[in-house]
């Protein structure tokens, strides 16, 4: 692909394409920082999941080992090459996963159709997660959850610095945002907020919001 051609791309166009490219590596990669930044979070999410299940940026399915038995699962991901890995590991897992190439600002199922929304680890690259947040709640029926995980801006300045330096690089590359906070999202679409925990240094949040009954 030509440079004139990337830089007429969609936001959603590059990010299809960034991580169709990332996908045959991606598991090797993210197993590293889940270790040392993110560990227990995909635990943290599956122990509170519950009902009919739609993951938002499903990703290569490295959360669907965590959800519980009788949960009913729906995956939505941007990148087809994602969407193939997370088949064949549902298919190792021997899970019933309804897996669906979508766009998570605009989700192609009906209002209130699910008790639990997941995003892990996508909103820092979704190029409108405000909207894509608006359409988790769309989704979502009456008194349903929401659970996020997410790297965020540092609570400790110097960090934060850091982020910023580095995010002039990613979000022109991949889309990638270090600073993004996804709280205030949520509490602006107007969900109740149960429970967050911000973990190493600020730089972590999980969030667990519930839609009014």
């Amino acid at each position: 692909m030509t440079n004139t051609a990337k830089t007429s791309e969609s936001p959603t166009a590059r990010q299809r394409r960034v991580w169709d490219k990332t996908a045959p590596s991606y598991d090797k990669q993210i197993a590293f920082f889940e270790k040392v930044q993110f560990g227990g979070g995909r635990e943290w999410i599956g122990d509170r999941a519950r009902g009919r299940v739609l993951e938002v940026a499903v990703g290569t399915g490295r959360n669907l080992s965590h959800y519980p038995a009788d949960a009913t699962l729906t995956g939505i991901e941007l990148s087809p090459a994602m969407l193939t890995i997370a088949a064949q590991r549902a298919a190792d897992l021997g899970r019933d996963v309804d897996l669906r190439e979508g766009d998570a600002e605009n989700l192609p199922f009906s209002d209130a159709s699910f008790d639990t929304v997941v995003c892990v680890l996508s909103l820092c690259t979704i190029p409108d997660p405000a909207t894509a947040i608006k359409e988790m709640k769309r989704v979502l029926k009456p008194g349903g959850r929401l659970l996020l995980l997410d790297h965020i801006g540092s609570s400790w300045p110097p960090i934060y610095v850091a982020q910023w330096l580095l995010e002039r690089l990613t979000i022109r590359a991949a889309g990638e945002h270090f600073t993004r906070r996804q709280l205030p999202l949520v509490q602006a679409a107007g969900f109740r907020i149960v429970e967050t925990e911000r973990l190493k240094a600020g730089t972590v949040e999980r969030v667990h919001a519930e839609m009014p009954a």
